[in-house]
């Protein structure tokens, strides 16, 4: 079906429609969100379904880019110092370390079976490595969507880690990625200190473009007073497509320039900050949406069985095999990961969106098995995103390393951006020493107040004599949010 403008918009909101209206039932199946969106490009693109010719990889690249930047700016924003500052050299060594053993593993791998595989795919050794570039990163978007939709909560730091990782291995797999795909083109050696040179360039530049623009928009939004506040999102969502573009155009890795400018941001309090996170979100949800479908519509369902076996065999080594290489080498310094916590580590190595925008560059250069290299990075992100993704929850469960929620990020009432105070709302876990006790007896601090107190059904005004029992819900209003972590440490509260 050739596309019209007037059937581009029925067809492209009728899509986003679909899209939205079914992440009601991924969540009654189980089945993460980002499956739903895939097939529902994949059936739009089917001749006998809706037979929209859609082949256009310049387009879902350049979709991509953004939106991976503003999944990434938004993953910035939302993470804690506090919380990676114990944790940043073991995320650092699996964006880095993890990701070229992901990426030798998996070449080596791919270049061997295609050898053994009677059939038409063979790969040389070359196209092996971009394969495993291609594949290597874990995806943010991924990690971030089904951690946050599942509400599952991670003892000892795994959650920051797990997100940091995705959010910052994107420049390493990146990296490998265009080098590979260089040297396939030119069919020239590099010297290996050419290479590098060339990543210290990228991240330097991209790390020196990241902070710069950081520090200057904190100065921008800190005088800045903009009569009209809905203006600040639009403001942040050119600061981010500037970033990554300029920072690009500069030869720097423009999605660690990203990455750093929302963490710089996200450390800083400034007007309005909650709107823009919760815009970035929305936006990052209604991008992420637009690339899966449009990313779905560049497959073709007929060319999916022929690679099956290659994509089932590469997905399985991935998941059990590179993955766990690459995680138990990377953190074997490291005290506080057990055996438990590499284990998780490894199995949350999925594989999303960032993998099959990676695999649109060689088509865009004409390299040899390229599109046959499109579809195999596709099946492996489905197999991922369905196998890995819908057993997160109950490894965690049976590793021991789900924490009880304790506390919700979106309470039922939110208070005005000009006031400064923050509100949250508290369970009281099963283990805390507050239990039994009056409220009277807690010593909170001056500067808190519990406002409601939520008991199974039913509403309790907190007076002074109330006796607390395990999960209560407690809202609380306090002045900053070093009172609420005191907070937390009287009510034996866990982050």
């Amino acid at each position: 079906m050739q596309l019209t403008p007037e059937k581009l918009l029925i067809a492209s909101s009728f899509l986003l429609f679909i899209s939205i209206i079914t992440t009601k039932l991924s969540t009654r199946l189980g089945i993460p969100s980002l499956v739903i969106f895939l097939l529902v490009g994949m059936a739009a693109g089917h001749k006998q379904l809706g037979n929209i010719d859609f082949h256009n990889p310049v387009a879902a690249q350049l979709l991509g880019a953004i939106t991976l930047s503003l999944i990434l700016f938004t993953g910035g924003i939302e993470t804690e110092y506090k919380h990676i500052r114990p944790i940043v050299w073991s995320g650092i060594a699996l964006a880095t370390v993890g990701i070229l053993i992901t990426t030798g593993s998996v070449g080596l791998f791919i270049w061997g079976i295609t050898k053994l595989w009677k059939n038409n795919i063979q790969f040389t050794l070359l196209e092996g490595m971009l394969m495993g570039a291609i594949v290597a990163s874990t995806d943010a978007a991924a990690v971030f969507a089904i951690i946050r939709s599942k509400n599952i909560r991670l003892k000892n730091n795994l959650s920051p880690l797990l997100e940091l990782e995705s959010g910052s291995n994107d420049t390493m797999a990146w990296f490998l990625m265009f080098l590979f795909k260089t040297l396939l083109i030119t069919q020239q050696s590099i010297r290996p200190m050419d290479a590098i040179l060339m990543f210290v360039r990228e991240m330097v530049v991209g790390g020196i473009a990241g902070l710069l623009v950081g520090k200057l928009m904190l100065l921008l939004l800190d005088n800045l007073r903009l009569t009209n506040r809905s203006l600040y999102p639009g403001l942040i969502l050119a600061v981010v497509i500037f970033t990554y573009s300029i920072t690009h155009s500069l030869h720097g890795n423009a999605f660690l320039a990203v990455y750093l400018v929302g963490l710089l941001l996200g450390k800083q309090n400034f007007p309005y900050k909650k709107n823009i996170i919760q815009f970035c979100e929305g936006i990052s949800w209604l991008m992420q949406i637009i690339m899966f479908i449009m990313l779905g519509l560049l497959v073709y369902p007929h060319k999916l069985l022929p690679i099956a076996g290659i994509g089932l065999l590469l997905s399985i080594f991935l998941m059990f095999i590179a993955r766990p290489l690459s995680v138990f080498i990377s953190l074997c310094f490291s005290r506080k990961m057990g055996f438990n916590h590499k284990v998780f580590i490894s199995w949350v190595g999925l594989r999303g969106a960032v993998p099959i925008v990676f695999a649109t560059y060689p088509l865009l250069d004409n390299i040899h098995q390229a599109d046959v290299m499109y579809h195999i990075v596709f099946f492996v992100v489905l197999t991922s995103i369905l196998f890995q993704g819908t057993t997160l929850s109950p490894l965690a469960k049976w590793l021991r390393l789900e924490e009880e929620a304790v506390e919700q990020q979106f309470p039922s009432i939110k208070l005005p951006e000009e006031i400064e105070s923050e509100l949250v709302e508290l369970i009281v876990p099963s283990h805390s020493p507050a239990i039994g006790k009056k409220l009277v007896q807690l010593n909170l601090p001056a500067d808190s107040l519990i406002l409601l107190i939520r008991r199974n059904d039913t509403y309790v005004i907190p007076r002074g004599d109330i006796v607390l029992t395990a999960f209560d819900l407690l809202m609380l209003i306090a002045e900053n949010k070093e009172t609420i972590d005191t907070v937390k440490q009287i009510l034996a509260i866990v982050d």
